[in-house]
């Protein structure tokens, strides 16, 4: 018969049975604390005495037993904490007697049970009780270890989290994994054991692979570098070995690891680098007690925007999307995790100015985080003209509205597509970049006047300072490649990938976040910061590695096919066009572009001409339009590529 079997058929042991076991062990212990007296000479035993005194520990051990629940445990799970409530139970018990004993002597009477006795007894009733508690558990250890399909596993990582995943293999029975070794870097740790278990050296962790035939490995390490977890996953894969990860143990429920929370390591963890340090002191100083907006809140830079300003001690933070369903999400969650907290959601399209003015007269924010955008390349290469309403009228209007209620500082969030546009998207992007600047610049030159439409702003050009912030594409978010590619893999496939050259650079999105609000406190107005992305990812490998960790061979398992550029795709992304160079900021993550800069009346007339051609749905006049604006916007695999062919000054 099986082992699990076994497991299987094995219950429980009902509560009354423990307590009586202890019972027992109690009378037993008292026994033997009374022939260790009499020198194990059974003739020595006064068992008159031995009776009573029998009763009386029977009487006093049941009661504190129940109270203190020292049969609450599950026997095969014995852990510290059971064993310090059964030393509290018998302390306590055999406090109780020496307490009687006290008032006896107090009342010239004799000792119910001579102290030597007593000191006897409680040692061997603790000893007792933790005893058979681990047989029984090490027992179980010993049946589940008998199973041979059982997986070989080296766990990295020989802190909380690794003790806490070998410990949870051991007590669960339907976990089929044997822990060969631990692996640590801490050379402190290295030649030590755990649970039997010996720690070896992390830097050995090859050799160690081919030695053991593992079947697994898990990281329970979160202290480790990238660039070394990387190679580790590379040579686990090459050798075949499926690689797992467990969460911190600030998300385990009720503190306690389960073995459902240990699963396949994600290609996220392997994209993410070395935590970003951002100026907490100075972000809180800037913003605490603000009002805060935030447009496209419901997106996913908007509402972890959200996430990361409730740090702060703000204000009022206003959640601003024309998504009912998505933000009435964030707003759910806000309210259930941070209910000391003032929030407000506010259903509106940026857009749409009359609703957006009301939004800016009721709440009156300090500070604007710009995030709502149409993003999709190819989505927006067919619906042009919503492209220029969202990306370019929906920030136009923000901004002028930002201007009018003297907001203090305005961010937007723009693209690394608007570096040398080949797309409506990324050339819309742009365009929004060179409105905010130029009215950045315009604002705070005492000698501009500002054109009719405008003329109200003249009083108040000093206050508002806009900010733009450009990086690629973030993990996770609802345009990432990244889930695209898991929906495939587990459907069988095939993956699609649009060019074998493709290749993208990508940051975490609570990463871009935190250096949105850095640049927004470290900006004077008018920058454009660039976030330093790292290196860019080949699309085909991050593909073939996601196949890998599924446990799948790439082109065997899972097919890989080619579909072709997009419209408006790019091979490689750019964070600066040709004619542009950056310059460093006190933050090694964030760089200030220096693009060129355009004079506010010339674009304010074009964009006022670009809006109107998106009003009436023209989409070649829109592209026309833009094409205007932002000369090195050059079409590729698009409709619009008949457009680069007629010289600037016939569009």
């Amino acid at each position: 018969m099986k082992s699990s079997t076994i497991f299987r058929q094995i219950n429980i042991v009902p509560r009354w049975i423990i307590l009586t076991l202890d019972l027992v062990i109690s009378v037993l212990s008292l026994g033997l604390a009374y022939l260790i007296k009499g020198n194990f000479n059974i003739s020595n035993v006064n068992f008159v005495e031995f009776s009573r005194n029998t009763i009386i520990i029977l009487v006093i051990s049941t009661i504190v037993f129940f109270v203190v629940k020292t049969y609450s445990g599950i026997i095969r799970y014995t852990s510290a904490q059971d064993s310090f409530r059964i030393l509290l139970a018998v302390f306590i018990s055999n406090g109780a007697v020496f307490l009687m004993n006290i008032i006896s002597v107090a009342f010239n009477k004799p000792l119910f049970i001579s102290n030597s006795i007593l000191i006897i007894s409680f040692l061997a009733s603790f000893l007792l009780m933790v005893i058979y508690r681990v047989v029984v558990k090490y027992f179980f250890v010993y049946i589940k270890n008998l199973k041979l399909d059982k997986k070989r596993i080296i766990i990295y990582g020989a802190g909380e989290a690794g003790v806490a995943a070998k410990r949870t293999f051991d007590h669960d029975y339907k976990v089929n994994k044997s822990v060969v070794a631990f692996v640590d870097d801490d050379q402190r740790k290295v030649g030590k054991t755990i649970d039997g278990i010996k720690i070896l050296d992390a830097s050995n962790l090859s050799t160690l692979i081919a030695e053991h035939e593992l079947d697994e490995i898990i990281f329970a390490s979160y202290t480790i570098s990238p660039d070394v977890k990387n190679n580790i996953v590379d040579v686990c894969l090459e050798n075949e070995i499926k690689v797992l990860s467990i969460p911190p143990p600030d998300v385990w429920p009720s503190g306690k690891l389960q073995p459902i929370q240990i699963q396949k390591i994600n290609i996220e963890d392997l994209l993410n680098r070395k935590s970003i340090e951002i100026d907490i002191t100075g972000i809180r100083n800037e913003l605490k007690g603000k009002r805060i907006l935030i447009t496209g809140a419901a997106g996913s830079i908007g509402s972890e925007i959200v996430r990361q300003l409730l740090k702060f001690n703000t204000g009022l933070i206003i959640m601003c999307d024309q998504s009912e369903t998505a933000l009435h999400h964030l707003y759910l969650e806000m309210e259930e995790k941070h209910t000391d907290l003032n929030f407000h959601a506010f259903i509106g399209d940026v857009k749409d100015e009359k609703r957006m003015h009301h939004l800016f007269e009721t709440y009156k924010p300090h500070y604007v985080y710009h995030a709502a955008a149409y993003k999709h390349v190819p989505m927006m290469e067919d619906n042009a003209a919503e492209a220029v309403k969202t990306n370019v009228l929906g920030t136009k209007t923000i901004a002028d509205l930002a201007v009018k209620y003297n907001v203090l500082k305005f961010v937007m969030i723009s693209t690394d597509k608007a570096v040398n546009p080949t797309n409506v998207m990324g050339a819309s992007k742009r365009i929004a970049e060179i409105y905010v600047q130029s009215l950045n610049k315009s604002l705070h030159n005492k000698d501009f006047n500002f054109s009719n439409g405008m003329s109200h702003l003249n009083d108040t050009r000093q206050n508002t300072r806009f900010i733009t912030t450009r990086f690629g594409n973030v993990l996770g978010s609802n345009g990432s490649v990244i889930p695209r590619f898991r929906q495939q893999i587990e459907k069988g496939g095939p993956i699609t990938v649009t060019h074998p050259e493709i290749t993208r650079y990508f940051m975490t999105i609570p990463e871009a976040c935190r250096l949105v609000l850095e640049a927004g406190c470290m900006g004077k107005g008018g920058e454009i910061f660039i976030f330093d992305m790292g290196k860019s990812v080949k699309i085909i490998e991050l593909a073939k590695t996601m196949i890998r960790l599924a446990g799948l061979v790439p082109n065997s398992d899972i097919k890989i096919e080619y579909t072709g550029l997009r419209p408006g795709e790019k091979l490689f992304e750019e964070l600066l066009n040709d004619n542009e160079n950056t310059m460093p900021t006190h933050h090694e993550k964030i760089m200030i572009g220096k693009v060129r800069e355009y004079m506010f009346n010339e674009i304010e007339k074009q964009i006022y001409d670009l809006i109107h051609h998106a009003k009436n749905n023209d989409d070649h006049q829109v592209v026309k339009s833009m094409k205007q604006i932002v000369h090195e916007f050059k079409s590729k695999n698009s409709v619009f590529e008949e457009l680069d062919h007629i010289p600037k000054s016939n569009l």
